[in-house]
């Protein structure tokens, strides 16, 4: 064999421990690999757990989900939907939805036999003037005209005679009130009655607002925040 043989050839072929320390380094990557595989599927899981208990501390405090019952709110809501909403930082404006508790005041309300929360629109907050025209169905705050693309009928008279006398020349909502109606306004016990609010006014105090309504979580195919 030649001297070229034996150098390069040689070291190369026979020299065993070459294949062996590549073969030992090539196994102790494979075992660093799955072993990484395995911390990382912990990692995750740790992530997730810990993301699952952040989420029920959040809607547990923060937040509470609620279902629509009946069709006051149609067509911005329908019966059975489901919806999420919060207090924190509530400060009731025009437009917003809101879900209200019946515990009001006076005894007419302590003794109704309807206790459930009622979900409304706020059309008007406290200082605020409230006119409506029932012949034509329109709703003044402040004398000035409301655009109210969100309901299903024109806002017409309700067999609440009083109320509606006091309305058709206009309203001032009281202070840490707001004034409610529902967007099915030929279907919906509202603040143009005397049935709801403190002391047969139609108001609603704002200590009796659950909260806001942010988000449509139920159909699913409605998923979305509220307009």
């Amino acid at each position: 064999m030649s001297f070229f043989d034996s150098k390069v050839f040689g070291n190369k072929v026979n020299d065993y421990s070459y294949y062996d320390n590549k073969y030992f380094c090539e196994s102790k990557h494979s075992r660093r690999k799955k072993s990484d595989t395995k911390n990382d599927f912990f990692d995750w899981l740790d992530i997730i757990t810990v993301a699952l208990v952040i989420v029920v501390f959040v809607f547990s405090f923060f937040f509470r989900v609620a279902t629509i019952e009946g069709e006051s709110m149609l067509n911005t809501f329908h019966d059975g939907e489901r919806v999420i909403i919060s207090d924190i930082f509530l400060r009731p404006k025009y437009g917003d939805v809101v879900v209200i508790s019946r515990n009001y005041s006076n005894e007419q309300d302590k003794n109704d036999h309807d206790s459930q929360p009622i979900i409304k629109r706020v059309i008007a907050t406290e200082g605020m003037t409230v006119r409506i025209d029932f012949d034509n169905g329109d709703v003044y705050v402040n004398e000035q005209k409301l655009e109210e693309y969100y309901t299903a009928t024109p806002t017409n008279n309700t067999v609440d005679t009083k109320n509606s006398e006091l309305l058709k020349a206009g309203v001032v909502v009281p202070k840490n009130c707001v004034f409610v109606l529902g967007d099915n306004r030929n279907n919906s016990l509202d603040s143009r009655s005397s049935q709801i609010g403190g002391y047969g006014t139609g108001m609603i105090n704002k200590k009796n607002i659950i909260g806001k309504v942010y988000f449509r979580i139920f159909p699913f195919s409605k998923i979305g925040k509220i307009r």
